[in-house]
């Protein structure tokens, strides 16, 4: 029997999950048989068994990094500027404060390389499906504490912290798929399919938005939003393709590409440390491209294409318009 109150307790994100998991193999066997008889080929088997290989690597080093991270946390916690009544604003605020330190956590993953390079395992498959979900970061159990330490400065409890945590991941597990096309009034609340598919694109206007995990007010406050157009049909996966999808290269793909521009011979100390911590595509001879630079330069094509053509010639807005920036997206 399900004791609801268990979750607020130590044992809560634990619960969480054990809870969830028989649940989400049904809905993705069920969205599987949906893609198979709709002959939508959004599911494929190797890719499929990356993402539940990833899923086990992260959640055997959440394992091994759980210990420290509440050490961590815990000592932020005991140093607390606030106490806290606990009730129902207080786990409002819970949840708040975890949504808004996730979305800061997924900003900084796609604009530091270093922390790319962990990210991209999420986004590097030409998939978009619930299984997608699972496909974790493997080693962000490493630093994701970081993120939300401040949280445990303010007063909230780092078992709460890790329970709204893991609530929101499983929302956000949820909202990987291509079968919900919309969710009416709540896509001006949350972070819906929709909004989701968005973030996974590998076209240039898509690139590095819709960051948020719950609620999607953060990218609508902070200018990170960007709403699903029809007329740019979304293109999963990152550019340019890897040559192999096998589990290895998938995992240290980006952390490959960035040994080899740090060897580079003659670079500066200082060099070398942008490499790890600018964002991805800067190189030190200015002739790399950030993903801001190359949404710039899509936004002046666009506006001189809408300029120079009458609005009844205007042909559809797809990636492949811009075939020359898609090949260069690969420091993405």
């Amino acid at each position: 029997m399900f004791d609801f109150s268990s979750m607020f307790h130590a044992e809560g994100p634990d619960v969480v999950y054990t809870w969830t998991i028989p649940v989400f193999a049904v809905i993705i066997f069920a969205e599987m048989a949906y893609s198979h008889f709709n002959k939508e080929k959004i599911y494929e088997t190797k890719d499929v068994a990356t993402n539940v290989l990833f899923a086990l690597l992260n959640y055997g080093l959440d394992i091994i990094m759980k210990g420290f991270s509440l050490f961590v946390m815990m000592f932020f916690y005991h140093h607390r500027i606030f106490d806290w009544q606990e009730g129902i604003w207080y786990w409002i605020a819970v949840f708040l404060a975890q949504d808004f330190a996730y979305y800061v956590h997924h900003y900084v993953d796609h604009h530091s390389r270093v922390f790319w390079a962990v990210h991209i395992t999420h986004h590097n498959s030409d998939y978009f499906n619930i299984s997608t979900g699972f496909r974790s970061p493997v080693f962000q159990p490493l630093y994701r504490y970081l993120f939300f330490s401040p949280l445990a400065f303010m007063g909230f409890h780092p078992w709460h912290i890790l329970v709204a945590y893991s609530a929101i991941q499983i929302y956000g597990t949820f909202v990987h798929t291509q079968s919900i096309k919309s969710m009416g009034f709540l896509e001006y609340i949350l972070v819906t399919p929709s909004h989701h598919r968005v973030h996974h694109a590998c076209n240039i206007k898509y690139l590095d938005r819709n960051m948020g995990m719950g609620l999607i007010i953060w990218d609508k406050i902070f200018g990170t939003f960007e709403k699903e157009d029809p007329e740019v049909p979304v293109k999963y996966g990152i550019y340019p393709k890897m040559e192999s999808k096998d589990p290895a290269t998938t995992l240290f793909y980006e952390w490959r590409r960035i040994g080899k521009d740090i060897r580079q011979p003659g670079l500066s100390f200082k060099d070398r440390i942008k490499y790890l911590f600018y964002s991805p595509g800067w190189r030190h001879d200015g002739t790399g491209k950030t993903v801001k630079q190359y949404q710039k330069e899509y936004k002046h094509k666009e506006k001189l294409k809408n300029e120079s053509t009458p609005l009844k010639e205007q042909t559809p807005n797809t990636e492949y318009q811009y075939p020359q920036l898609n090949q260069q997206a690969g420091d993405k």
